[in-house]
This record gives C-alpha cells, sequence and structure tokens, in this order.
C-alpha cells in the first residue's frame, strides 16, 4: 500500500471543492486514518492517481497524475491555456456545477464557523454561462526567452506570465486592443519590469469598459515616470480606437506585488469612464474599486433594495462605501443616507456621483468605519456593511450591538469571516439571520460574494444559543 509521504502515487476519489479551487478527497492508510488531500485541477466525482508533493500529518496537497474516472461534472475549458493560467481554476468544471459547488461553500462556513443550522441560503444569482463578463483586466508584462513582449496572468502558484493575446473571461471588446498594444509596446522598444532585479520600466498593462457605455479607459503601469514618446503612442490609441475615452500613466516604484502606486496622470482624453449602474451613471476611474461583472453586482443590488422593504422614511448607513454603488441606488428609497469611507479618493467620486445624479439625501465621510461609527449623531435604522476580506474590526461589531438598528445587510467577498462576524452579531440572540443571498461576481473561480439579511430579534432582552436551534425558527 502507498505510504504518507512526499512523492508517493495514491488512488484517490475527489469529493468536494474547496474556495480556492481545488479538489479535495480523503486517503485512508492501512490504520483505517483517513487523510485530507487537494489536488488542484480536478472535480468531485473524478477518479485519479495523484502524486503527493506536500505532506503533514493530517493533510497533503498532491498533484494529478492520471485520471482513471472522469468525473460527469467534468467539461472541456474554453481556453487553450485553462490548464496555465492562474486567472481561473475552475473552468474545467460545468458552469451549474460550480454555482452549487459555491452555495454549498456558504452552507458549510455558516454550519462550522458560525455554528448556525440549516442557514436559509437562496440559489446563487449568476449570469448566462459565466464568460465574458470581467469588465476590468490587469496584466503583468514581461518578455519570453526569446525578447518577446509577453502579457497576461501569472501561472498558477508562481510570477511565470502565461502570454495571452485574448482571454474568454474578459469582456471580449477588450480583445483588440490587449493584442495591438502588446505589439506596439514590443515596436517601441520599451523596457519591461523585472521583479528579480527591480529593473525596467513597464510593469502592468490595465484595461477597463464600462459594460453598458462601452467607454474604454487604459492605464499603463510603470516604474518611472519619463517614458520616452509615451504622449504620442496615448493619443495615437485615442484616434485608433473610437471606444476608448482616456489614457493614464500611473507610477509604482516600490518593491511590491500591489499594481498601483499612490499616483496617476493622464496622458490623453480624460481620467474616467461613464458607467450606468443601477439606474445611474457612475464616474470610474482607474483606479477606482468597482465590481468586475456589472450585471450580478446589479443584481444584488436590486436584491438588497427588494429585501430591505424600504418605505422612504428611513436612514441607511453605508460602511465602506467606496464610490457609492450600493449607497446612491439604495438612497433613492429612503429618508436620508451615510456612507463611510477610508479613502479619500473614493469620498470624492462619491460626492461626484451624488451631484452627476441629482441625489441629495446622502453625505459622505472620511475615515475608518471603526472611528467614525462612534461618532454618529443619529442612529441608523439599517446599516450596509461591505468590508474588506479580513471582515469587520471588533470594534464595528460592538457599535451596532450598541446602536442595535433595526436591520443589517452584511456583503462579503470571503463567507469565512462573514460567518465569524455573523456569530458574533446573533450569538445573544439580538440579530437572527433571515436570508443568505450568494452572488457569483467571479464565474470560473471558487470566489463567492454573499449579502446575508440580519433583522432585530424580539429575544434581544434575552440570551439564546441560536447554534442549538434551526434559524427558520428563530
Amino acid at each position: 500500500m502507498a505510504k504518507w509521504q512526499q512523492g508517493e502515487l495514491i488512488e484517490l476519489e475527489i469529493t468536494d471543492l474547496t474556495d480556492t479551487g481545488d479538489g479535495v478527497g480523503k486517503w485512508q492508510d492501512e490504520n483505517g486514518n483517513h487523510r485530507v488531500v487537494f489536488v488542484p485541477d480536478t472535480v468531485p466525482g473524478d477518479r485519479i492517481f495523484a502524486r503527493l508533493v506536500f505532506v503533514k500529518p493530517s493533510f497533503a496537497r498532491a498533484k494529478i497524475k492520471e485520471l482513471l474516472q472522469s468525473s460527469p461534472h467534468r467539461i472541456r475549458p474554453l481556453c487553450i491555456v485553462a490548464d496555465k493560467c492562474g486567472g481561473c481554476q475552475w473552468q474545467h468544471v460545468d458552469y451549474q456545477f460550480q454555482l452549487a459547488a459555491k452555495r454549498n461553500q456558504v452552507i458549510q462556513a455558516l454550519e462550522r464557523i458560525g455554528g448556525f443550522v440549516s442557514p436559509p441560503v437562496d440559489p446563487v444569482l449568476a449570469g448566462e454561462d459565466g464568460f465574458n463578463y470581467r469588465n476590468k483586466v490587469t496584466y503583468p508584462v514581461g518578455r519570453s526567452a526569446t525578447g518577446k513582449l509577453i502579457a497576461g496572468y501569472y501561472q498558477k502558484g508562481s510570477h511565470q506570465i502565461v502570454n495571452l493575446n485574448q482571454c474568454p473571461v474578459q469582456d471580449q471588446r477588450l480583445n483588440p486592443l490587449l493584442r495591438e498594444m502588446k505589439q506596439d509596446i514590443q515596436n517601441l522598444g520599451w523596457p519591461t519590469y523585472d521583479e528579480k532585479t527591480h529593473s525596467g520600466l513597464i510593469r502592468h498593462l490595465c484595461l477597463r469598459i464600462g459594460r453598458r457605455t462601452g467607454e474604454i479607459l487604459v492605464t499603463l503601469v510603470t516604474k518611472e515616470w519619463n517614458i520616452p514618446d509615451v504622449g504620442c503612442i496615448a493619443q495615437e490609441w485615442l484616434d485608433r480606437y473610437p471606444p476608448l475615452v482616456g489614457v493614464m500613466l500611473n507610477r509604482n516604484s516600490e518593491r511590491t506585488n500591489t499594481i498601483f502606486g499612490d499616483e496617476t496622470r493622464l496622458l490623453a482624453g480624460q481620467p474616467f469612464l461613464r458607467e450606468r449602474f443601477a439606474g445611474l451613471e457612475f464616474q470610474v476611474r482607474a483606479e477606482t474599486f468597482f465590481q468586475v461583472y456589472t450585471e450580478t453586482a446589479e443584481a444584488l443590488v436590486q436584491q438588497i433594495q427588494a429585501q430591505l422593504s424600504l418605505q422612504g422614511e428611513e436612514t441607511l448607513l453605508d460602511a465602506y462605501c467606496g464610490i457609492g454603488t450600493m449607497t446612491l441606488p439604495l438612497a433613492k428609497f429612503v429618508k436620508e443616507a451615510i456612507g463611510i469611507e477610508v479613502q479619500p479618493q473614493a469620498v470624492m467620486q462619491a460626492q461626484l456621483n451624488a451631484q452627476c445624479n441629482n441625489i441629495e439625501n446622502v453625505t459622505f465621510h472620511v475615515g475608518t468605519v471603526e472611528r467614525l461609527l462612534t461618532e454618529l449623531s443619529i442612529r441608523p435604522d439599517i446599516v450596509v456593511l461591505d468590508p474588506p476580506r479580513k471582515g469587520c474590526d471588533r470594534a464595528v461589531i460592538d457599535a451596532l450591538l450598541d446602536y442595535k438598528p433595526q436591520q443589517i445587510v452584511y456583503v462579503s467577498c470571503k463567507v469565512a469571516t462573514l460567518a465569524r462576524d455573523l456569530k458574533l452579531l446573533c450569538q445573544d440572540g439580538i440579530y437572527r439571520l433571515t436570508r443568505v443571498q450568494p452572488a457569483d461576481f467571479f464565474p470560473q473561480t471558487g470566489h463567492v460574494e454573499v449579502a446575508a439579511f440580519l433583522v432585530l430579534s424580539h429575544l434581544s432582552g434575552g440570551k439564546h444559543s441560536f447554534t442549538k436551534t434551526r434559524i427558520s425558527d428563530l
């Protein structure tokens, strides 16, 4: 029988998928002990020979050596480099099964981490087929062994660039720009950045499109400002591509994996594109955070608005509000809306977007949520949370438990931290979880966005052990 050690070949059946995209199987040793094995590029239902590449006492990571029996959910990837490129993890997984797997991830996290019993998780909001959806792509730029300019996503588990001239998950209107701009940069002879030596100039090529307007914004991320003839090529691109409305230059001179530096300059055209979202018009800049799947993000906002049953008399607080993509659509249905955001540039854009849409019942404030939440002069009826992946600071949870808004909507891009924070909000019976709506903002990957709806419980006057009660019965 095979041994539990690095380099060993084991037979394995894949039974689950992780949120990072790997398949999961359990291997039984000669003593009857089960060890968990994580294998990329596999699908539940696959039976494989796998080579152990990293071994710990209770789990291991492995690579597929031979596919013995194919899962009924396994399909041929649409992209010819899907097995190499790190941009997608699940192109070999049937899309409907991807959605089922993501819903299951949410349920498992809420049960295992949050302690909820039979959490009320809806089917995943999704588009048609999971392709041609990304409104923004950011490609590292480099050179091949022969000196040819390449751009694409990094190979899985490395910083080796997989060269692309088109990508099936990005908006297909961006493909000609990717292909031809690479050729222009090659012809100009601009040196590409080498992260090992911290030399060269061109670091990333960033493309962004308004899905509804078709307007495109291009940004070059460079190590230095002084790029030969960059102004001329920017104007040439603007003349050559009618949908292109602006070309930007961003400087990042640091040794870092962060893409954008602190300053961006306009080379040609205008510094933003226009996008229509949830019945409003937004100005979106190069560095602006804006969900990459416009249509599904809009559908989630509509679900939030409908679930809240707004009557027009409420005060709504949108924490971590960004440029107001949730604040402004919801402001149309409440008496007053307040946005909190730590980035001053985002708040300036949110204020501008409010003015452009003639929305006057909203105010935006710069600062951390944990500080400003305790300084509010009014107590909101509804709080919308959309924190970064690390979730809410404990001070935010404590402030909410003190304020006790009637409803909380917690939007999260990491279900583990969502489950942790929901447990804190619900554990004493102050809030009850009424609905969980997953949304597929990143098809062909293991990532899932989630909106969880909490209401102030009639049990808030006493203790309640929610882990022993069905959520639907609270």
